[in-house]
């Protein structure tokens, strides 16, 4: 029998997947805000024009400065401000976890607080204009997370084969610096690489919790080839993520139509503006950095760029549907693993019959958030299997 971690605390598994169900709720809704031009609905942050919900009037507004960036949309502010509120649960929720998980390290607790307190700190400065202390604060308690993760991960865990508190501090690192990511996304107007490192760091953050629940739920499937099924496996998991990225890449950019959309008859899928390679411009397309001040909303690129960027999405799409089959094949053909290849080849047609559709109904709102849960369940089945797979011993 596989050798399992000794679990934290008792009800540690079912606080962390209450964690990874509410990682997954924050995605979704996030990508909801983002698809609905709400990003910027709130031009402060963490507050909304001064406020902690959000004013549903100008004459509910407290920092009347913010009104001169941007006019109030009660419609769409409420949006930006609930996903922040979702966020700021999840946080707890991580906190917690890391708290129980470091319990067994020595200061382990102490660490965790630590740099809580300094984070929580940096808030109010970032909110008087500090910015710089606010962010040295911030890089301080991150760090003390990151060499706390370090140092136990090449050090005996208590309990045998891990006691979760390394991942715990990644995910709380994480975490943070999720935080940081939506604090830049508002304030450096929409730019794209941080926009696409938000949605990274979200599928990261969920990535973590569903490995550290399955972990701590401690229900492993063991087999004989589980090794190369897990490279295979792990391949997969990575190719995902650059096929994420670049999904990330498209939206930040405004490309999702670049190809044409909104009719069944033109010829935008599977070819682009009606021809199989058209004119493109991948340098452009793909300059990570272009420098502060910019408003990205509505994107700033030409028509060649964004098709380089939609181009880079469909062909990895391609690779990635056809290693994801071999996978969900790999699965199928092993005893006792069918369900799970039945599973990871529904999900993946499912998420390509919705990137079609996004391009053919000109990305319908509700097309296009089920688009980014999709990312969501592949992610979730990859990591899962990984998190599960053992040799017997």
């Amino acid at each position: 029998m596989p050798v399992l971690p000794r679990l934290p605390f008792r009800h540690f598994h079912r606080i962390a997947w209450l964690a990874a169900i509410m990682t997954a709720s924050t995605i979704v809704f996030g990508g909801f805000v983002r698809l609905s031009d709400a990003g910027l609905s709130c031009p402060d942050w963490p507050t909304c024009y001064g406020r902690a919900a959000w004013p549903q009037a100008p004459s509910e507004i407290i920092d009347h400065a913010q009104l001169k960036i941007r006019p109030l949309e009660t419609h769409k502010a409420w949006r930006e401000q609930v996903h922040r509120f979702l966020a700021g649960m999840l946080s707890l929720e991580i906190f917690a976890l890391a708290l129980m998980a470091a319990r067994r390290r020595r200061l382990g607790v102490a660490q965790v607080v630590t740099a809580a307190v300094l984070v929580a700190l940096a808030i109010p400065l970032y909110m008087r204009g500090q910015h710089v202390a606010a962010s040295v604060l911030a890089l301080i308690g991150e760090g003390i997370l990151l060499v706390a993760a370090w140092r136990w991960s090449s050090a005996s865990a208590p309990g045998g084969a891990g006691d979760l508190a390394r991942v715990a501090m990644l995910t709380l690192a994480m975490i943070i610096f999720q935080a940081l990511l939506g604090m830049w996304t508002v304030t450096w107007l929409l730019k794209p690489i941080v926009v696409m490192g938000h949605l990274l760091g979200g599928l990261a953050t969920f990535g973590l919790l569903v490995w550290m629940a399955w972990r701590a739920t401690q229900l492993p499937i063991t087999l004989v080839d589980a090794r190369a099924l897990k490279r295979v496996l792990g391949v997969g998991l990575g190719l995902l993520v650059v096929q994420i990225a670049l999904g990330g890449w498209v939206s930040a950019n405004y490309a999702a139509l670049a190809c044409g959309g909104g009719s069944w008859r033109m010829a935008n899928f599977p070819q682009c503006v009606g021809q199989w390679w058209p004119p493109h411009d991948f340098h452009e397309g793909f300059t990570l950095w272009r420098g502060i001040g910019v408003d990205y909303e509505g994107g700033v690129l030409d028509g060649a760029s964004r098709i380089a960027i939609q181009m880079a999405h469909r062909l990895m799409a391609i690779v990635l549907a056809c290693w994801l089959a071999f996978c969900a094949l790999r699965l199928w053909r092993q005893p006792g693993m069918r369900g799970w290849g039945a599973g990871l080849l529904v999900a993946l047609l499912a998420q390509v019959t919705l990137g079609i559709l996004n391009v053919k109904l000109a990305l319908p709102l509700g097309v296009a958030v089920l688009h980014n849960a999709g990312a969501v369940v592949l992610l979730f089945v990859l990591v899962s299997l990984l998190a599960r797979l053992r040799t017997p011993e």
